[in-house]
Protein backbone atom coordinates (compact mmCIF):
# COMPACT_ATOMS: atom_id res chain seq x y z
CA UNK A 1 0.00 0.00 0.00
CA UNK A 2 1.47 3.60 -0.94
CA UNK A 3 2.48 6.09 1.53
CA UNK A 4 -0.44 8.30 -0.23
CA UNK A 5 -3.24 5.66 0.46
CA UNK A 6 -2.01 5.51 4.13
CA UNK A 7 -2.50 8.69 4.40
CA UNK A 8 -5.79 9.23 3.12
CA UNK A 9 -6.97 6.39 4.85
CA UNK A 10 -5.36 7.80 8.19
CA UNK A 11 -7.56 11.22 7.26
CA UNK A 12 -10.11 9.68 6.59
CA UNK A 13 -10.41 7.85 10.41
CA UNK A 14 -9.22 11.14 11.91
CA UNK A 15 -12.21 13.04 10.14
CA UNK A 16 -14.67 10.21 10.97
CA UNK A 17 -13.52 9.98 14.66
CA UNK A 18 -13.95 13.84 14.93
CA UNK A 19 -17.37 13.87 13.44
CA UNK A 20 -18.41 10.99 15.82
CA UNK A 21 -17.24 12.72 18.64
CA UNK A 22 -18.37 16.22 17.52
CA UNK A 23 -21.89 14.48 17.67
CA UNK A 24 -21.63 12.77 20.67
CA UNK A 25 -20.92 15.94 22.55
CA UNK A 26 -24.32 17.35 20.77
CA UNK A 27 -26.52 14.66 22.15
CA UNK A 28 -27.68 13.73 25.80
CA UNK A 29 -28.88 10.62 26.52
CA UNK A 30 -32.26 10.31 27.94
CA UNK A 31 -33.50 7.48 29.64
CA UNK A 32 -36.30 5.36 29.17
CA UNK A 33 -39.53 5.85 30.60
CA UNK A 34 -38.68 2.07 32.46
CA UNK A 35 -36.23 3.68 34.57
CA UNK A 36 -37.52 7.04 34.97
CA UNK A 37 -39.25 10.06 33.27
CA UNK A 38 -37.44 13.22 32.03
CA UNK A 39 -38.61 16.68 31.92
CA UNK A 40 -38.40 19.82 30.27
CA UNK A 41 -40.06 23.19 30.57
CA UNK A 42 -40.56 26.28 28.26
CA UNK A 43 -42.02 30.07 28.65
CA UNK A 44 -44.30 31.73 26.18
CA UNK A 45 -46.31 34.87 27.40
CA UNK A 46 -45.42 34.11 30.47
CA UNK A 47 -46.86 30.71 30.80
CA UNK A 48 -44.87 27.64 31.28
CA UNK A 49 -44.97 24.26 29.16
CA UNK A 50 -43.93 21.05 30.62
CA UNK A 51 -42.36 18.33 28.29
CA UNK A 52 -41.88 14.79 28.41
CA UNK A 53 -38.55 14.45 27.18
CA UNK A 54 -37.69 11.31 24.85
CA UNK A 55 -34.80 12.73 22.67
CA UNK A 56 -31.76 15.09 23.45
CA UNK A 57 -29.18 15.91 20.23
CA UNK A 58 -28.24 18.76 17.99
CA UNK A 59 -29.05 21.53 20.08
CA UNK A 60 -32.80 20.37 19.91
CA UNK A 61 -35.42 18.97 22.31
CA UNK A 62 -37.87 16.25 21.81
CA UNK A 63 -41.14 15.68 23.55
CA UNK A 64 -44.93 15.13 24.37
CA UNK A 65 -46.37 18.85 25.32
CA UNK A 66 -48.29 17.56 28.69
CA UNK A 67 -49.56 20.98 29.50
CA UNK A 68 -51.02 20.54 26.08
CA UNK A 69 -52.06 16.88 26.93
CA UNK A 70 -53.54 17.49 30.79
CA UNK A 71 -54.11 20.46 30.90
CA UNK A 72 -52.86 24.03 31.81
CA UNK A 73 -51.78 23.29 35.54
CA UNK A 74 -49.61 20.84 34.46
CA UNK A 75 -46.60 23.04 34.14
CA UNK A 76 -44.07 21.83 36.41
CA UNK A 77 -43.19 18.32 37.21
CA UNK A 78 -43.25 18.18 40.93
CA UNK A 79 -46.99 18.90 40.39
CA UNK A 80 -47.62 16.57 37.94
CA UNK A 81 -46.13 13.68 39.34
CA UNK A 82 -48.31 14.78 42.16
CA UNK A 83 -51.28 14.23 40.30
CA UNK A 84 -50.68 11.37 38.39
CA UNK A 85 -48.39 9.19 39.47
CA UNK A 86 -45.48 7.85 37.83
CA UNK A 87 -47.41 4.73 35.50
CA UNK A 88 -49.83 7.66 34.15
CA UNK A 89 -46.96 9.94 32.75
CA UNK A 90 -44.86 6.77 31.44
CA UNK A 91 -48.17 5.54 29.58
CA UNK A 92 -48.21 9.59 28.27
CA UNK A 93 -44.72 8.60 26.10
CA UNK A 94 -46.29 6.11 23.67
CA UNK A 95 -48.06 8.89 22.38
CA UNK A 96 -46.99 10.07 18.69
CA UNK A 97 -48.07 14.08 19.24
CA UNK A 98 -43.96 15.13 19.83
CA UNK A 99 -43.04 18.01 19.14
CA UNK A 100 -38.93 19.50 18.43
CA UNK A 101 -37.96 22.60 20.17
CA UNK A 102 -33.95 24.17 20.53
CA UNK A 103 -32.31 23.32 23.74
CA UNK A 104 -31.75 27.40 23.85
CA UNK A 105 -36.08 27.76 24.45
CA UNK A 106 -35.77 25.45 27.64
CA UNK A 107 -36.10 27.27 31.32
CA UNK A 108 -35.90 26.14 35.00
CA UNK A 109 -37.18 22.30 34.68
CA UNK A 110 -38.49 22.81 38.23
CA UNK A 111 -39.62 25.11 41.09
CA UNK A 112 -37.04 25.07 43.57
CA UNK A 113 -37.03 26.11 47.29
CA UNK A 114 -34.54 28.80 48.23
CA UNK A 115 -33.05 26.97 51.01
CA UNK A 116 -31.21 23.96 50.46
CA UNK A 117 -29.26 20.70 52.29
CA UNK A 118 -25.53 21.25 51.04
CA UNK A 119 -22.57 18.57 51.76
CA UNK A 120 -18.59 19.14 51.77
CA UNK A 121 -15.85 17.30 50.89
CA UNK A 122 -18.47 14.20 49.75
CA UNK A 123 -15.83 13.02 46.99
CA UNK A 124 -12.85 11.88 48.42
CA UNK A 125 -10.23 13.12 45.62
CA UNK A 126 -11.81 16.58 46.22
CA UNK A 127 -11.46 16.40 50.20
CA UNK A 128 -7.63 15.51 49.62
CA UNK A 129 -7.61 18.37 46.99
CA UNK A 130 -8.81 20.86 49.39
CA UNK A 131 -6.89 19.51 52.35
CA UNK A 132 -9.86 18.89 54.35
CA UNK A 133 -9.61 15.70 56.75
CA UNK A 134 -12.30 14.52 58.73
CA UNK A 135 -15.75 15.39 56.60
CA UNK A 136 -17.86 14.97 54.96
CA UNK A 137 -19.79 17.51 56.65
CA UNK A 138 -23.32 19.87 55.90
CA UNK A 139 -24.63 23.00 55.85
CA UNK A 140 -27.06 25.22 54.25
CA UNK A 141 -27.47 27.23 50.97
CA UNK A 142 -29.55 29.74 50.56
CA UNK A 143 -29.62 31.14 47.07
CA UNK A 144 -32.62 31.47 44.52
CA UNK A 145 -31.36 28.98 41.63
CA UNK A 146 -31.19 29.99 38.09
CA UNK A 147 -31.42 28.46 34.90
CA UNK A 148 -28.80 26.21 32.63
CA UNK A 149 -27.68 29.08 30.79
CA UNK A 150 -27.73 32.01 33.28
CA UNK A 151 -24.67 33.87 33.38
CA UNK A 152 -22.79 33.98 37.14
CA UNK A 153 -20.76 37.89 37.46
CA UNK A 154 -16.90 36.85 39.21
CA UNK A 155 -17.71 40.58 40.65
CA UNK A 156 -14.00 40.47 43.76
CA UNK A 157 -14.79 36.98 44.32
CA UNK A 158 -12.13 34.00 43.77
CA UNK A 159 -14.82 31.98 41.65
CA UNK A 160 -14.65 28.02 41.74
CA UNK A 161 -17.07 25.72 40.17
CA UNK A 162 -18.61 22.43 41.51
CA UNK A 163 -20.33 20.17 39.62
CA UNK A 164 -23.14 18.37 41.45
CA UNK A 165 -25.96 16.06 41.55
CA UNK A 166 -28.73 17.21 43.27
CA UNK A 167 -31.76 14.94 45.07
CA UNK A 168 -35.00 17.25 44.99
CA UNK A 169 -37.87 16.23 47.60
CA UNK A 170 -40.98 15.10 45.49
CA UNK A 171 -43.52 16.17 48.35
CA UNK A 172 -42.65 16.73 51.60
CA UNK A 173 -39.79 14.23 52.89
CA UNK A 174 -40.42 12.46 56.99
CA UNK A 175 -36.67 11.29 57.49
CA UNK A 176 -38.53 8.69 60.28
CA UNK A 177 -39.44 6.80 56.89
CA UNK A 178 -38.52 4.54 54.17
CA UNK A 179 -37.80 7.41 50.99
CA UNK A 180 -38.82 5.98 48.03
CA UNK A 181 -38.79 7.78 44.97
CA UNK A 182 -37.44 11.89 44.74
CA UNK A 183 -36.33 14.02 41.63
CA UNK A 184 -32.64 14.72 40.55
CA UNK A 185 -31.09 17.65 38.72
CA UNK A 186 -28.03 19.17 38.37
CA UNK A 187 -26.35 21.90 39.47
CA UNK A 188 -23.16 24.23 39.78
CA UNK A 189 -22.71 24.98 43.32
CA UNK A 190 -20.87 28.02 42.34
CA UNK A 191 -17.92 29.33 45.52
CA UNK A 192 -16.36 32.49 46.18
CA UNK A 193 -13.36 31.03 47.80
CA UNK A 194 -12.27 34.16 49.26
CA UNK A 195 -15.82 34.71 50.82
CA UNK A 196 -15.31 31.08 52.16
CA UNK A 197 -11.58 31.53 53.29
CA UNK A 198 -13.04 34.77 55.37
CA UNK A 199 -15.70 33.13 57.23
CA UNK A 200 -14.09 29.69 58.01
CA UNK A 201 -13.17 28.05 61.02
CA UNK A 202 -9.33 26.85 60.35
CA UNK A 203 -9.56 24.44 63.74
CA UNK A 204 -12.53 23.33 62.85
CA UNK A 205 -13.37 22.95 58.67
CA UNK A 206 -16.71 20.66 59.15
CA UNK A 207 -18.40 22.38 61.31
CA UNK A 208 -19.78 24.06 57.83
CA UNK A 209 -18.84 27.71 59.22
CA UNK A 210 -18.63 29.85 56.56
CA UNK A 211 -19.19 27.37 53.76
CA UNK A 212 -22.92 29.46 53.48
CA UNK A 213 -21.34 32.80 53.37
CA UNK A 214 -18.79 32.06 50.45
CA UNK A 215 -21.93 29.62 48.63
CA UNK A 216 -25.38 31.99 48.73
CA UNK A 217 -24.68 34.88 46.39
CA UNK A 218 -27.20 35.60 44.18
CA UNK A 219 -26.64 33.73 41.45
CA UNK A 220 -24.80 30.89 42.88
CA UNK A 221 -26.49 27.82 42.00
CA UNK A 222 -27.44 27.64 38.32
CA UNK A 223 -29.41 24.30 37.55
CA UNK A 224 -29.56 21.93 34.77
CA UNK A 225 -32.12 22.13 32.02
CA UNK A 226 -33.82 18.68 33.04
CA UNK A 227 -35.77 17.47 35.80
CA UNK A 228 -35.65 13.31 36.15
CA UNK A 229 -38.01 11.37 38.18
CA UNK A 230 -36.28 7.97 38.32
CA UNK A 231 -38.13 4.62 39.45
CA UNK A 232 -35.05 3.31 41.65
CA UNK A 233 -33.64 7.04 43.15
CA UNK A 234 -30.70 4.94 44.68
CA UNK A 235 -29.37 2.72 41.66
CA UNK A 236 -30.02 5.51 38.84
CA UNK A 237 -28.08 8.58 40.66
CA UNK A 238 -25.02 6.23 41.77
CA UNK A 239 -24.59 5.73 38.24
CA UNK A 240 -24.68 9.24 36.95
CA UNK A 241 -21.33 10.57 35.58
CA UNK A 242 -20.44 13.50 36.54
CA UNK A 243 -18.70 15.96 34.24
CA UNK A 244 -17.64 19.43 34.35
CA UNK A 245 -15.54 21.14 31.67
CA UNK A 246 -13.40 25.02 32.04
CA UNK A 247 -13.49 26.88 28.78
CA UNK A 248 -14.23 23.60 26.71
CA UNK A 249 -11.81 21.19 28.98
CA UNK A 250 -12.34 18.08 30.83
CA UNK A 251 -12.16 19.58 34.96
CA UNK A 252 -14.25 17.44 36.95
CA UNK A 253 -15.37 13.92 36.00
CA UNK A 254 -16.50 11.15 38.71
CA UNK A 255 -19.67 8.66 39.34
CA UNK A 256 -21.79 9.29 41.80
CA UNK A 257 -21.07 6.17 43.41
CA UNK A 258 -18.43 7.16 44.51
CA UNK A 259 -19.01 9.80 46.75
CA UNK A 260 -18.46 9.19 50.84
CA UNK A 261 -21.95 9.65 51.89
CA UNK A 262 -24.40 7.91 49.50
CA UNK A 263 -27.85 8.99 49.67
CA UNK A 264 -29.39 7.22 52.63
CA UNK A 265 -26.28 8.83 54.50
CA UNK A 266 -27.40 11.94 53.29
CA UNK A 267 -30.53 11.88 54.97
CA UNK A 268 -30.08 10.22 58.54
CA UNK A 269 -26.90 13.00 58.39
CA UNK A 270 -29.87 15.92 57.46
CA UNK A 271 -31.86 14.63 60.07
CA UNK A 272 -28.95 14.50 62.64
CA UNK A 273 -27.73 18.10 62.34
CA UNK A 274 -31.23 19.26 61.73
CA UNK A 275 -30.98 21.38 65.24
CA UNK A 276 -27.39 22.98 63.83
CA UNK A 277 -26.87 26.50 63.09
CA UNK A 278 -25.09 28.46 60.89
CA UNK A 279 -24.05 32.02 60.64
CA UNK A 280 -25.08 33.83 57.74
CA UNK A 281 -25.25 37.74 56.90
CA UNK A 282 -25.42 38.45 60.76
CA UNK A 283 -28.43 36.27 60.81
CA UNK A 284 -28.28 32.41 62.26
CA UNK A 285 -29.57 29.75 59.50
CA UNK A 286 -30.19 25.91 59.82
CA UNK A 287 -30.89 23.50 57.26
CA UNK A 288 -34.44 23.58 55.75
CA UNK A 289 -35.53 20.55 58.08
CA UNK A 290 -38.59 20.86 60.34
CA UNK A 291 -39.45 18.00 63.34
CA UNK A 292 -37.61 15.58 60.79
CA UNK A 293 -39.37 16.74 57.86
CA UNK A 294 -37.60 18.05 54.65
CA UNK A 295 -40.06 20.10 52.35
CA UNK A 296 -41.44 19.35 49.04
CA UNK A 297 -39.21 20.83 46.21
CA UNK A 298 -36.02 21.23 48.73
CA UNK A 299 -32.88 20.41 47.25
CA UNK A 300 -29.88 18.28 48.45
CA UNK A 301 -26.93 19.12 46.63
CA UNK A 302 -24.62 15.42 46.64
CA UNK A 303 -21.30 16.47 46.54
CA UNK A 304 -18.49 17.58 43.96
CA UNK A 305 -15.83 15.40 42.64
CA UNK A 306 -12.09 16.83 42.90
CA UNK A 307 -10.96 19.36 40.03
CA UNK A 308 -12.03 22.49 41.55
CA UNK A 309 -9.83 25.25 41.57
CA UNK A 310 -9.25 25.30 44.67
CA UNK A 311 -6.22 23.61 46.31
CA UNK A 312 -5.92 24.75 50.56
CA UNK A 313 -3.79 27.84 51.28
CA UNK A 314 -0.46 28.21 49.68
CA UNK A 315 2.60 27.73 51.38
CA UNK A 316 3.97 30.85 51.00
CA UNK A 317 0.92 32.49 52.57
CA UNK A 318 1.69 30.94 55.82
CA UNK A 319 5.12 32.29 55.86
CA UNK A 320 4.40 35.90 54.63
CA UNK A 321 0.87 35.40 56.85
CA UNK A 322 3.67 34.96 59.82
CA UNK A 323 5.41 37.82 59.07
CA UNK A 324 2.58 40.54 58.54
CA UNK A 325 1.49 39.57 62.02
CA UNK A 326 4.89 40.24 63.52
CA UNK A 327 5.62 42.92 61.85
CA UNK A 328 2.52 45.11 63.56
CA UNK A 329 -0.43 42.95 62.90
CA UNK A 330 -1.25 41.75 66.02
CA UNK A 331 -4.58 43.28 66.54
CA UNK A 332 -5.85 40.24 64.46
CA UNK A 333 -4.84 36.50 64.23
CA UNK A 334 -2.29 35.23 62.28
CA UNK A 335 -5.05 32.82 60.44
CA UNK A 336 -6.57 36.25 58.92
CA UNK A 337 -3.29 37.16 58.17
CA UNK A 338 -2.53 33.84 56.75
CA UNK A 339 -6.09 34.00 54.65
CA UNK A 340 -5.38 37.73 53.35
CA UNK A 341 -1.63 37.15 51.50
CA UNK A 342 -3.43 33.67 50.14
CA UNK A 343 -6.34 35.55 48.72
CA UNK A 344 -3.86 38.36 47.67
CA UNK A 345 -1.99 35.57 45.58
CA UNK A 346 -4.88 33.83 44.04
CA UNK A 347 -5.87 37.10 42.82
CA UNK A 348 -2.76 37.92 41.41
CA UNK A 349 -2.58 34.95 39.43
CA UNK A 350 -5.80 35.05 38.20
CA UNK A 351 -6.39 31.28 38.38
CA UNK A 352 -10.20 31.29 39.33
CA UNK A 353 -12.69 31.94 37.51
CA UNK A 354 -12.18 35.38 35.15
CA UNK A 355 -15.24 37.44 33.00
CA UNK A 356 -15.20 35.98 29.33
CA UNK A 357 -14.77 32.29 30.52
CA UNK A 358 -17.25 29.39 30.35
CA UNK A 359 -18.31 26.23 32.56
CA UNK A 360 -20.12 23.66 30.80
CA UNK A 361 -21.54 20.64 32.35
CA UNK A 362 -23.57 17.82 29.73
CA UNK A 363 -24.47 14.91 31.91
CA UNK A 364 -26.24 11.65 30.14
CA UNK A 365 -29.92 11.71 31.65
CA UNK A 366 -29.86 14.99 33.12
CA UNK A 367 -28.58 17.65 30.20
CA UNK A 368 -26.77 20.58 30.04
CA UNK A 369 -25.70 23.39 32.03
CA UNK A 370 -23.85 26.63 30.08
CA UNK A 371 -22.58 29.36 32.55
CA UNK A 372 -20.84 32.40 30.89
CA UNK A 373 -18.55 34.13 33.58
CA UNK A 374 -19.19 38.01 33.73
CA UNK A 375 -17.91 41.35 35.47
Amino acid sequence: MTFIRWTGILLMTVMQTTTMQAAEMKAVAIAPVSQALTFARTLVDGQASLYLVSGYQNGTVTGLNLTTELGPDVDDPVTAYGKFGYDVLAAMAGKTRVETLPVSDLVMPVGLTASHIAVGTNFPEHAEESTVTDGPFLFPKEVVPTPFNAPVSAGTALLDYEVELCFVALDDVNLNEDVSRMGLVLCNDVTDRAALLRNVDPFNVTSGKGFTTGKSAPGYMPIGNLFVIPKDVRSFGESIELRLYRNGELKQAARQSEAIWDFDELLRQSKARAGATWDYRGQSVALPVDNDIIPARTAILAGTPNGTIVQGINKSAYVWGVIDFLLGGWGKPVTYWVVERHIAQEEAKKNYLQPGEEVSVKVDYLGEMITPIVE
